[in-house]
């Protein structure tokens, strides 16, 4: 991928698997506000939102935790608790990267601190926990761009010709 000053909608839809609807929806409800919000033109159109480099990274994060089936108001939750609790953002906190390193194992989202504590953010993020046992799968939060979809190869159509009849 090759980075830019800022990237439009359709840009970050194609990066991230999100519609340009879907982020629309998520700056209307101040979900995620673009960096260059869309305004009105002069000829009465609106022009495209535009993201940064930044935003596109929090942004592959979001759409990949949509894909494992985290909804909205977690999402929110997620944001809330990394900006009030740890004062950092999403993007600090990708592959550590900054004062706490997210984690996830499949359900939830949990943040590990310098000190090396542990937090369940989508559940007590005051809290840390206590972790027993070698069974306990976490993988490191990461930005991953969605794959490109693969496109159906169109088999050309062939000329059949009918059998005559008399």
């Amino acid at each position: 991928m090759k980075l830019k000053k800022l990237y439009s909608s359709r840009e970050v839809a194609q990066h991230t698997g999100l519609t340009a609807r879907q982020l629309q929806w998520w700056e209307q409800r101040k979900l995620f506000i673009a960096t260059v919000p869309s305004h009105k033109t002069a000829a009465g159109g609106f022009t495209e939102r535009r993201y940064t480099p930044i935003e596109l990274l929090e942004l592959m994060v979001l759409a990949d935790l949509r894909r494992k089936g985290f909804t909205v108001q977690r999402i929110r939750k997620l944001l809330q608790v990394l900006k009030s609790r740890f004062n950092t953002r999403l993007y600090e906190a990708i592959e550590g990267g900054g004062p706490v390193t997210l984690f996830i194992d499949g359900e939830n989202i949990y943040a590990r601190n310098d000190a090396g504590d542990l937090f369940n953010l989508l559940d007590d993020a005051a809290q840390p926990l206590l972790m027993l046992g070698e069974d306990i799968k976490l993988r490191q939060l990461i930005a991953r761009e969605r794959p490109a979809k693969k496109r159906a190869k169109i088999k050309p159509a062939t000329n059949r010709q009918r059998p005559a009849t008399d």
